[in-house]
């Protein structure tokens, strides 16, 4: 009797007030969102330091125990670059991945206007950076998801249906209020809660960005012939068209995934057609190399946009992924900054946590500031700036930029330290994106 009482007592103690209080050996992470970037990074930090931190993940978007993900319809898929591969495998979920993954084995770059007969290849690349390994893999989005779940869950991660509705801190602590009322003590939260955050906005920290005259328009195509792996982006006038291949399925066999810039007047017009008309739009830019083609899943389009936050990190508050920076699909890298995001917090984390740190301390979120901020800011300005060179149409611009692809062409070593960039191999780089556990 006395014994349970005394359990009882402590049970209560701990919900006082409606805070729950992490026990004093532990210190408490929480991450605002529960996509590809939130997740992982809650992975690393609870397979890495299960003793002395206690993870948790709210986001209305997750499911119930026992529910199924809504999620798991999203037929998006993304280029995980070979660094990002490397880390899902340190995560040990990679194996649940690989069996939809199709790796890039070379690439092919065009520059052509829409209604040219040919479409000569300006550049070629060789898509493996060491015998055996892609520089990119495309990966379904609920492949990912699927995967990263349950990984959770079995590493003892606190995955809550619910939004952080509010976070204040100061130098000694963090508070957490939920969407549900209950208010959590923090030592440090995580705004992965994408390009409109929330929490980026309540903490203060600017925004410098603009809107693209162009959508992005996404979408799963059939088609007859093997693309043997091969991705091929068609510059045009109106913006990019990548044809990203996807494993084998499908109607016809084969299925690559397109991202299609257009102008935006230019693609609502377009979506607004007919099912057949939307189709031979399609096979006008898809070309005729992989034989007839149908459309898998319905077109989707969505705004483009550019933006970076002004700081990474405020008082106990860390930005990873969307919420840190958002940048044009041409090169195909926003999710692999949001896991390169994911790869240097969490082993700022990590190391503080084991030296009995603050892993919400100052010094810690600007370690983490430091090793993120020039290359997001270089990846953004490569991408804009390719962007505004390819999407027009200027004969003189035309001209500059295909004699610079046939430079790259004709230097092997550029092609190499090319691929090595895209792969996010490049430099030492944290210890998850070179497949090495925390």
């Amino acid at each position: 009797m006395a014994e349970n009482k005394a359990r009882r007592k402590r049970g209560s103690d701990k919900r006082a007030n409606g805070i729950r209080k992490p026990t004093a050996a532990r210190r408490h992470v929480l991450i605002a969102g529960s996509g590809i970037a939130g997740l992982s990074l809650a992975l690393a930090l609870a397979r890495a330091c299960p003793a002395q931190l206690t993870v948790t993940v709210c986001d209305p978007a997750l499911p119930a125990p026992g529910m199924p993900d809504a999620r798991a319809d999203d037929e998006r898929a993304y280029a995980v670059a070979a660094a990002g591969r490397r880390m899902f495998e340190a995560l040990g979920i990679w194996p649940q991945v690989a069996g939809e993954a199709q790796p890039m084995r070379d690439m092919v770059i065009t520059d052509s206007h829409l209604a040219d007969p040919v479409r000569p290849a300006f550049l070629n690349f060789d898509g493996e950076i060491a015998p055996g390994e892609a520089f990119a893999h495309m990966v379904p989005a609920r492949a990912l998801l699927a995967a990263l779940l349950p990984a959770c869950r079995d590493a003892g991660v606190d995955l809550r249906g619910v939004a952080v509705r509010r976070f204040s801190a100061d130098t000694a602590g963090g508070t957490a209020m939920l969407s549900d009322g209950e208010t959590l003590p923090v030592n440090l939260c995580v705004a992965a809660d994408g390009a409109k955050s929330r929490l980026r906005e309540a903490a203060g920290i600017g925004w410098v960005g603009w809107s693209y005259p162009q959508v992005g328009i996404v979408g799963t195509i059939g088609h007859e012939r093997d693309h043997r792996g091969r991705a091929i982006e068609h510059f045009l006038p109106s913006g990019p068209f990548a044809l990203l291949p996807l494993a084998p399925g499908g109607r016809l066999g084969h299925r690559s995934s397109i991202v299609w810039t257009e102008r935006r007047d230019i693609a609502r017009t377009l979506l607004a057609r007919e099912h057949g008309e939307i189709h031979d739009e399609v096979a006008r830019r898809f070309g005729l190399e992989l034989g007839a083609i149908a459309l898998e899943t319905p077109l989707r389009a969505f705004p483009l946009s550019f933006g970076i936050a002004r700081e990474f990190a405020a008082t106990r508050l860390a930005l990873i992924g969307d919420a840190a920076h958002v940048i044009h699909p041409i090169a195909g890298q926003g999710l692999n900054l949001g896991l390169k995001d994911v790869a240097a917090l969490a082993e700022c984390i990590a190391d503080a946590t084991r030296l009995g740190m603050d892993p919400g301390g100052a010094d810690v979120l600007a370690g983490y500031s430091r090793a993120r901020r020039f290359d997001t800011v270089a990846m953004a300005a490569v991408t804009d700036g390719l962007n505004r060179l390819f999407s027009n149409d200027i004969e003189p611009i035309r001209m500059l930029r295909d004699f610079g692809l046939g430079l790259v062409e004709s230097l092997p070593p550029l092609k190499r330290y090319f691929i090595r960039e895209a792969s996010g191999l490049r430099g030492a780089g944290p210890r998850l994106l070179r497949g090495e556990r925390l």
